[in-house]
């Protein structure tokens, strides 16, 4: 399986992937990969519906997509994994997915949460997790939108001074 994009959104899909992010990536599946979503038949079938015409999208549990992932049948996916948080995308780092580079497009603020951009709030375990991915040499940029220049998460970080 080539991993031709992966984001976290915790929309999941919706316009700017569905639109976007799909075409730029070039992808032919994509994958929302949350044990939460993927428990929730209501959102899962949300998820799936909102897909864009003529690539076929999963809402599959973490482990599920690590075997899919290292499984040589889905070998001509190219896939555009979308995660809610960073802790998913670790445990499938850590799984042994070989994943170079997450873009950080939205979470919500919840309470707790430090504000980072205008659509990136998050809080101390989701900080911890970034950390972790950044020391594995995972590139972590910042775009809500494909056009948008890149910004480096750890850099900002620093400067609001979580890190």
């Amino acid at each position: 399986m080539e991993i031709s994009f992966v984001r976290i959104d915790d929309r999941l899909i919706h316009g700017q992937v569905a639109t976007v992010w799909t075409k730029d990536s070039g992808c032919n599946r994509i994958m929302a990969v949350s044990d939460e979503v993927a428990a929730d038949d209501l959102r899962k079938q949300l998820v799936i519906q909102v897909s864009p015409p003529g690539i076929k999208a999963y809402v599959v549990t973490i482990e599920k997509a690590i075997s899919a992932y290292k499984d040589p049948k889905f070998d001509s996916f190219k896939t555009l994994f979308l995660f809610t948080n960073p802790t998913d995308v670790l445990r499938m780092v850590e799984g042994g997915v070989d994943i170079k580079s997450v873009n950080v497009g939205g979470m919500c603020f919840k309470a707790g949460d430090k504000q980072i951009t205008n659509a990136l709030c998050m809080n101390d375990v989701d900080i911890e997790a970034f950390k972790k991915l950044n020391e594995k040499g995972i590139e972590l940029e910042v775009r809500k939108l494909a056009k948008d220049n890149k910004i480096n998460l750890m850099d900002r970080l620093k400067e609001l001074k979580l890190i």
